[in-house]
């Protein structure tokens, strides 16, 4: 029997459980892909594991909904500061281990503030960028996101030469303002557009004011679940005190 609890952080949505007693099987992938499914199972993007640091308030380990083992999500770490909030792991703020390191984060209500990783490089591939946000994007910028095929282009490119032995999380955007934008994302391990993706709207609001698109550090994002919003610094070439902020809230728990 494994008591889960079900996390959406808007509409990107997780298995969370509580594995301080180290009592869940780890290595199952396919207990971890078939609690994912969403025919079979109990329907999600991932699957995260909240265990005990011997410094810091706890540790995150990241499924994606393919039931392996991934690279860091933001709205997976949001909502797992959210839970382990509702754990009494912590009060206000807390400090975390992820697979990227160490994260900061303050809860307030149902909005979490989770800081995300220093982004030091930025590649321009033609017209298209791509970087690390804890996990790898690639950012295309497009003049109406809400219309474009979301599935059929992130595949092709998260499918193509560079990218097709480890993948990658293809983001969409389209500008509304100088500091608002629409975005969309095909995530990997998920294969398929995701309702919000959070290092996909940190990657995306970087690309943005990197590329001159805006002068604004502080910007909102719209995505297909909901409002997210980063702000961010740059210390030369390197973009720090990144900050990714929305709702993450608990949608119901159960038993498997």
């Amino acid at each position: 029997m494994i008591k889960f609890y079900k996390y959406q952080g808007t509409g990107n949505d997780f298995i969370m459980i509580d594995n301080r007693s180290l009592s869940f099987p780890k290595h199952d992938v396919d207990l971890v892909k078939k609690m994912c499914d969403r025919r079979f199972g109990i329907g999600a993007d991932g699957l995260i594991l909240l265990e005990n640091h011997k410094n810091l308030d706890f540790q995150m380990v990241y499924y994606n909904s393919d039931g392996n083992e991934s690279t860091m999500c933001g709205n997976g770490g949001r909502c797992i500061v959210a839970f382990a909030h509702f754990l009494n792991v912590f009060e206000n703020k807390a400090k975390f281990n992820a697979i990227d390191g160490l994260h900061e984060a303050e809860i307030n209500g149902n909005v979490v503030k989770l800081k995300m990783i220093d982004v030091p490089e930025i590649a321009k591939i033609d017209a298209d960028y791509q970087l690390n946000t804890g996990s790898p994007h690639f950012v295309r910028y497009v003049e109406d996101v809400q219309n474009l095929d979301i599935y059929k282009n992130g595949y092709e490119i998260r499918n193509s030469g560079p990218y097709k032995k480890e993948g990658i999380n293809v983001n969409f955007v389209s500008k509304i303002s100088d500091n608002e934008v629409f975005v969309r994302t095909y995530e990997r391990g998920v294969e398929d557009e995701t309702y919000a993706c959070g290092t996909g709207a940190t990657a995306a609001a970087i690309a943005l004011y990197h590329t001159g698109r805006t002068l604004h550090r502080d910007i909102l994002l719209h995505a297909v679940g909901g409002d997210l919003q980063v702000s961010f610094k740059r210390v030369g070439n390197v973009y720090k005190n990144v900050f990714l902020k929305g709702t993450a809230e608990r949608v119901f728990e159960g038993n498997w």
